[in-house]
């Protein structure tokens, strides 16, 4: 996996790059501004940045990351799944989040994605929303603190 520039997040100066296991600081500082009650653990991260059928991809300000992407390719199921998306707050509402998950749904290439957002994230359900995503079902108690998990999908493709 090469570091080069993909593409710049439309409308900005951003570009997104693949990730890897070099970025693990910045992406950990990242999920725990993002995610303080559901950050990842160490090895966690580390498996997510290091596995080969996880798709990952990064958006940087000056040396820091801003926004990150992963998605978990299942080629049995047919599924990718969006194992972790997020922005700093201080970039929120830039297209850095719609421009990671297009990238990572396209680069994943299964015809169904699916995620799990919090049930009280409303600003990240919107915006899956909008980028076609359908609510599926809920896992009661699954985040931490006992808030349910929406189950959201988005079918790409012939799913045969």
């Amino acid at each position: 996996m090469n570091n080069e520039a993909v593409l710049t997040v439309p409308g900005s100066h951003y570009q997104i790059e693949m990730a890897s296991w070099r970025d693990l600081s910045s992406i950990r500082d990242l999920e725990s501004i993002c995610f303080p009650r559901d950050a990842w653990p160490l090895l966690d991260m580390i498996g997510v940045l290091s596995l080969p059928q996880v798709v990952r991809y990064k958006v940087e300000d000056r040396g820091q990351v801003i926004g990150f992407v992963a998605g978990d390719i299942r080629r049995m199921q047919h599924l990718g799944w969006i194992a972790t998306i997020c922005v700093h707050p201080d970039y929120r509402g830039m297209g850095i989040g719609r421009a990671l998950l297009s990238l990572c749904e396209e680069k994943m290439g299964m015809p169904k994605v699916k995620l799990t957002v919090r049930q009280t994230n409303y600003a990240a359900i919107d915006l899956y929303r909008r980028q076609g995503y359908i609510e599926t079902g809920q896992w009661k108690r699954y985040y931490k603190g006992g808030e349910n998990a929406v189950v959201m999908e988005k079918v790409l493709g012939d799913i045969n």
